[in-house]
Formats: structure tokens, sequence, C-alpha cells
């Protein structure tokens, strides 16, 4: 198990290293996290929802993704309530108190599904989440030490020397944990590092004396790209500028979900994909895309409050394609319709009136896995290509209308592999403004192609020739991380820990 001095440690990734090592190395191997809070998510081919950080791992560790593997996700929805989906289905909204009361109820269900983990596979590697020493949290605890007891498992602590401190966090981590916690701990890996290691090299040495733990190895930062799913991302950083590149503007939401969508466009030499907050001017824009959103009415108040509302309409004005994901796509239209309640207290809301749709919250989540075709290719890219073949997957509340000046965007014809005939999305009349549902639509690399061609034509620059191959790419990125860990960390003491805990 892997565990953290804090949040955004780096656990997720370093447990992405560590499944694609044991795969590579001939494990069967699957991650778990028994709690995780993300907006990020994914769903399965069962129609279930799951943090994507565990789907990273799983694509590290070559199987399918599993809501087995994350049972319990929090989905935040205001500051201080969450939306809890147990064993990929949503249970309900809750309040920090009422859950944290809730916990001891899931500890039977965390234990059967890890037990089953176990039994079908070689090796578990678990990630914790925040810090095992939150010592007003540490009762009833069902995902550092607590599941680190269901489980009986070694743990290896992570500290982050990025942010400093990394000593007094190591040391006041394993302090503040009871004796038999501090027994689990085998070991403690270093992670972010810059510069020369020969100077950390004394602090390690008493760092070990200090807390009789072996440090097994320092980890630095590495030039990979590799989905994140933390809302403090280093990806919402200032981008670097790039010459001769189109400007891609994300809008940064309070509430932003699943910003994973735009990761393929991040590899792109030929983008400069930037994330914009209030404070940001919309300015010389090729696409501005408003992501999805846990709740949609509120951010697009946001948008109205902070003026990023106009920002967007001027843009649009001065010739820039609009592109909206999931609630992003329900902001794009005319007005926002919640008369149950589903996302909070506003009842209705105008939306930005660059699509003709309406969309009213009611009914049940609608989480499904679809495949289909961009059939309206005339209008959106100015050419008369044959239809473009799209997959993603659907996460939302809403059901969209649309009006006599809005076409349906995209034809699907499958949905979890059986056949289906109905149409999601929706473009204006002059191909400039356009929404989905669809989250990962990026994902296809022909549909991308699309995309970016249409706007270096507009700026008179060349065609991309090739399309995207994403699973390669993240192949390549997967191996990346884990010859970096090999390089770095003692994995001839992480073997020892685990031929250990078989004893």
């Amino acid at each position: 198990m892997l565990q953290g001095t804090a949040s955004s440690v780096g656990k997720s990734l370093l447990t992405a290293a560590l499944c694609r090592i044991f795969f590579q190395d001939g494990y069967r191997v699957t991650p778990f996290k028994s709690q995780n809070m993300a907006l990020n998510s994914f769903i399965t081919e069962e129609g279930l929802e799951m943090g994507r950080a565990q789907v990273i791992q799983a694509e590290a560790s070559n199987i399918a993704p599993s809501a087995k593997m994350n049972p319990i996700l929090l989905k935040p929805t205001a500051e201080k309530a969450a939306q809890v989906i147990i064993k990929g289905k949503v249970y309900k909204n809750m309040t920090a108190s009422q859950y944290h009361e809730f916990k001891p109820q899931l500890k039977t269900m965390i234990k059967e599904i890890y037990e089953e983990l176990s039994n079908s596979f070689d090796i578990v590697v678990i990630e914790g989440a925040g810090s095992p020493a939150e010592i007003n949290l540490k009762e009833n605890d069902i995902v550092n030490m607590g599941m680190a007891e269901i489980a009986d498992s070694p743990v290896i602590l992570i500290g982050d020397i990025d942010r400093g401190g990394v000593f007094a966090s190591i040391y006041g981590t394993i302090m503040l944990l009871e004796e038999n916690e501090r027994k689990r701990i085998k070991g403690i890996i270093i992670n972010k590092f810059r510069g020369d290691r020969k100077i950390l090299e004394p602090g390690l040495k008493m760092l070990e004396e200090l807390v009789n733990v072996p440090v097994l190895g320092v980890m630095p930062y590495g030039d990979l790209n590799i989905e994140d799913e933390d809302s403090v991302t280093d990806r919402f950083k200032k981008s670097a500028k790039k010459e001769n590149a189109i400007k891609v503007d994300v809008i940064r939401l309070p509430y932003i979900s699943n910003f994973t969508d735009f990761h393929i466009i991040e590899t792109l030499p030929q983008v400069e994909l930037r994330y914009v907050s209030s404070t940001d001017k919309i300015v010389d824009s090729d696409l501005v895309i408003i992501p999805g959103s846990k709740n949609t009415i509120s951010d697009l108040k946001y948008l109205k409050d902070t003026g990023l509302d106009k920002e967007i309409i001027n843009s649009h004005k001065r010739g820039a394609v609009i592109f909206g994901i999931c609630g992003g796509y329900q902001m794009l239209g005319k007005s926002l319709a919640d008369p149950y309640s589903v996302e909070g207290n506003i009842k209705e809301m105008d939306g930005l009136g660059l699509l003709d749709i309406e969309t009213k919250f009611e009914g049940s989540k609608v989480t499904t896995q679809v495949e289909g075709f961009v059939e309206a290719t005339g209008t959106i890219f100015n050419s008369s290509i044959k239809p473009i073949k799209v997959a993603g997957y659907e996460i939302h509340m809403g059901r969209t209308l649309l009006g006599k000046n809005a076409m349906p965007l995209i034809h699907i014809t499958k949905r979890f592999k059986d056949e289906a005939n109905y149409f999601d999305g929706a473009v204006n009349e002059t191909g400039n403004v356009f929404g989905t549902y669809l989250h990962g639509i990026f994902d296809d690399g022909e549909f991308t192609l699309e995309v970016i061609n249409y706007l270096l034509e507009k700026r008179g620059m060349d065609r991309v020739d090739k399309a995207i191959d994403l699973r390669g790419y993240k192949e390549n990125e997967y191996n990346k991380l884990a010859k970096l860990f090999r390089e770095n960390i003692d994995m001839k003491a992480i073997y020892a820990i685990l031929e250990d805990t078989l004893c």
C-alpha cells in the first residue's frame, strides 16, 4: 500500500508506476483505492462510475477498469457536501459530517471487494488518500491505515520534497501514528525531487535513524505526460508559449470535471492549450472549450458573476470556435432548469445563448458508454468528408432538447456495445458552436485531427496528416514512468517487502 504525508504528493502516479512494473515482470496486478474524492470520473463497460486515477492505474496494469478498483467515489457538489457513489452507483448527497458517521457501515463492503480482487490477482497495489496522520479523521478510517489493517498490508510512505519540509512531514506523520500503525511502514519514498541527490544524502541517513524506516529511493520529476485527476494539478498553471500554434482555451470552472478530456490535445505540438480563470482575458483563441461541471448552474453563475460569459461570447464574435462538453454543453444553451433541486437551490437560469437548446435536470443519472458518428461534418469542418467515428462516455443528470436552429452533432449507433439509434449534442447553423455529452470525444484520433486541421486551415497553416494514436502514446508514457521508477527506487527492497508479507 502507498500512503502519503498529504494530498497530491504523487500517490496515484507512483501506484501506476508499480502497476506497470509488476505487469512487466509477469504478475497479474490490479490497483485498489477504497475511497477516492475527485471530479474526474469514468464510466465502465457495465455503466458504473469510478475515479479516473484508478482507470490510469488499470491501463498501466494492462487490464480493463472496474468499479471494484474504486468502490467509493466522492464528488464534491458544494463546499461541505458531496455526491456519494458506492460500487459505481449514486447513493445520495451527503454533508461531510453525515458521511463521517456513515463510514463504519462501508467497512464490510470494502473488505469483501478487496478480498475478491486479492483472490483474483497476484498483487494488489493499494492507494491511500490524503494523510494517515489526520488525527481528527482516524476514527473509522477506511482509506489509509484502516484500509491497511483490512488488507493486512505493508505500507510505503511517500513525501513530496517539492513543496518543502519533506523531512518534517515524514517524521511528523510517522510519530502521529499508533505503534501498530508505525510497524506497517516498511519503506519511504521521497517524490518530486529536483537537483543533485548527493546534497540530499545526509538528510536521508538522518531520517532513517530518526524513524527506523529505510528510504527506498528518491523519485525525480520526469518528462512524462500522464493524466492526473487532482484539482491542484500543474496542468492549471500557465502553459509555455508556442510559436505558430493554434490557441485553445479551456475555462477553469470551480467545479470543473473530467479535464482529462483534453489530455490528448495537450500532447499536440501544433496546439497551445491554456486554462482560463476569472482573472484572464480571452483575446486570441481559435477554440474555447467549456468543460464538464459537477454543478453546472453554479458554474454558469460563476461565469456570469466574473464576466467570463462575456469573454466567451466576444471571443465567438471574433471568430473563435466554441465547444462545450457535458455541463459546458448545457451552459451554451438558452436556459437551464432545475425544478427538483437536483443540483442546488437555483431553479432556473439563462444560458449563454450560443446554441438553440434547453436543458432540464430531472430523472436518474445517465452513465453509459457509446459509439457513433459525427454526421454534420459539412457544417462543422467546412468540408464534405465522410462521417467521423467517435466514442465516449456520458455522466450527466440533465436532459437537453434542441430547437429549430440547432442540428444534432452525433448519431449514436451503439450503447454498451448494443445497437442504438439516437442523437447526441448540437451544432449551430454556422458550424462554429457545438457541444456534446460525450466525455472522451477527443480521445478519438480521427475526430481530434479534423478539429485541429479545421483550426489550422482557418489560420492559413499546414494541415496535420496523421491521426493521434492515444493508446500507443499512453503505453509509451507508462513504460517511461516504470523505467524512471526502476532507475531511482529499490525494487529489490519492494519485492522483499512483498515476500515478507507472504511469509
